[in-house]
C-alpha cells in the first residue's frame, strides 16, 4: 500500500528546537498561527475565534526509528513502547493538539498552546465534536 498525505499548511510559531519545546500543550506552550495555503481558503471559511480543533501535523524532524522511548524523556521511568505514549519520535510522527481558534486573518489563523515548531508541516484541522455538531 502506497500512502501520500499532502500538507495543508505549516505552523508559525516563536518555538525553533525540540529542547525548547513544552512536552504537552498545556504546559507553557505559546500560541502559534497556522499559516494555509491559499487553495485551503474555502475548507477554512467557517472555523470561528473560540472554535475548538484538533490540529494534526507531522512531527518533520521526529526520529521514525524509534520504537522504545522513556516517557516524558525521564530515564528515571522504565522503557515504553511509543504506541502507549505521545512522544513524537515515531514510526509515523503524527501530532495530535487540541487548540482553540483565537484569531482568523485569511490564509492565517491564531491558535493558543501549541508544542509544534516552527515550520512543523500541517496535515488536518478537524472540529472537537459537542452536542451542537
Amino acid at each position: 500500500m502506497n500512502l501520500t498525505l499532502q500538507p495543508v499548511g505549516q505552523v508559525e510559531s516563536v518555538l525553533t528546537a525540540k529542547e525548547d519545546a513544552p512536552r504537552q500543550g498545556d504546559e507553557g506552550a505559546p500560541d502559534a498561527w497556522l499559516a494555509f495555503g491559499a487553495q485551503y481558503g474555502d475548507a477554512l471559511r467557517d472555523l470561528a475565534v473560540g472554535d475548538e480543533v484538533l490540529l494534526i501535523t507531522w512531527f518533520d524532524r521526529a526520529d521514525r526509528s524509534a520504537q522504545v522511548v522513556h516517557p516524558r524523556g525521564d530515564t528515571e521511568r522504565p522503557p515504553t513502547g511509543v504506541f502507549s505514549t505521545r512522544s513524537p519520535d515515531r514510526p509515523n510522527p503524527l501530532g495530535v493538539h487540541r487548540v482553540t481558534v483565537l484569531e482568523t486573518d485569511g490564509l492565517r489563523i491564531k491558535v493558543n498552546h501549541l508544542e509544534a515548531l516552527d515550520g512543523t508541516p500541517i496535515i488536518d484541522v478537524k472540529p472537537v465534536l459537542t452536542d451542537e455538531r
